[in-house]
């Protein structure tokens, strides 16, 4: 997930580009192929969540309600209609400095964590609560959280990480339409919607530097490799 710093269409291109390079190969590789309903429909569908995604993101920089002064807000990162959902509170310094959430530490040891579950990155989406950077993040206007709600409506996972308790308050108090109240039971998946799994994790900004604390993280975490394994094939 560590990248430089760009825009939000910056990283909608880069997606869209990757997965127009795998087209381009599929049909070198077996000219006669034509393309079935369904692909266009995906394709329809994954152009408006990117054409949505920068909407977003150009309303967050707009946002007037916010009191982060110059500052620029701290964008979501990842596949525009990923299956997971990763769901921090709020940033820390190298989110802040790159403008993109699970920028630095963070992201480099998801990486790994996803690597050894064999989850695709490419079928991962992370975000933060609070999209201001703030000293303290209780500043943060309302506005960030009804953002929140257009941002998983938009990418619509199969199931969200929720990392740590602050984010988990958030996510209760934000009663998505038809959603149940989640737990902070860590490693147990849970019902969110009628279309969305939820698994409670730690933390992992406080997770990096205790051994103890990494264990915990990863102990939750791993499930969702299980989780991953039992999806079934588009």
């Amino acid at each position: 997930m560590t990248a430089p710093s760009r825009s939000p269409e910056d990283g909608q291109r880069d997606t869209q580009g990757l997965m127009q390079r795998q087209g381009e190969a599929a049909s070198s590789s077996n000219s006669i192929r034509v393309p079935t309903i369904d692909d266009e429909i995906r394709e329809r569908y994954l152009d408006r969540a990117i054409r949505e995604l920068n909407q977003l993101g150009h309303d967050l920089q707009e946002c007037e309600h916010c009191p982060r002064g110059p500052i620029m807000p701290v964008i979501g990162s990842g596949h525009p209609q990923a299956d997971i959902f990763l769901l921090k509170h709020s940033a820390r310094p190298s989110e802040i400095e790159e403008g993109v959430a699970f920028y630095g530490r963070s992201g480099n040891a998801l990486m790994k964590s996803l690597k050894r579950l064999q989850i695709d990155p490419l079928a991962v989406y992370g975000t933060l609560c609070v999209k201001c950077p703030m000293i303290d993040p209780v500043m943060a206007g309302a506005t960030c959280t009804a953002l929140l709600a257009r941002e998983i409506a938009i990418v619509s996972p199969k199931i969200m990480v929720v990392m740590g308790e602050p984010a988990l308050d958030t996510l209760n108090a934000m009663k998505l339409p038809a959603a149940g109240a989640l737990t902070p039971a860590p490693g147990a998946v849970q019902k969110l919607t009628e279309t969305i799994d939820a698994l409670y994790v730690p933390c992992i900004d406080d997770c990096l530097d205790e051994a103890s604390a990494k264990r915990a993280f990863w102990s939750a975490f791993r499930v969702l490799g299980d989780w991953w394994a039992e999806l079934p094939p588009y």
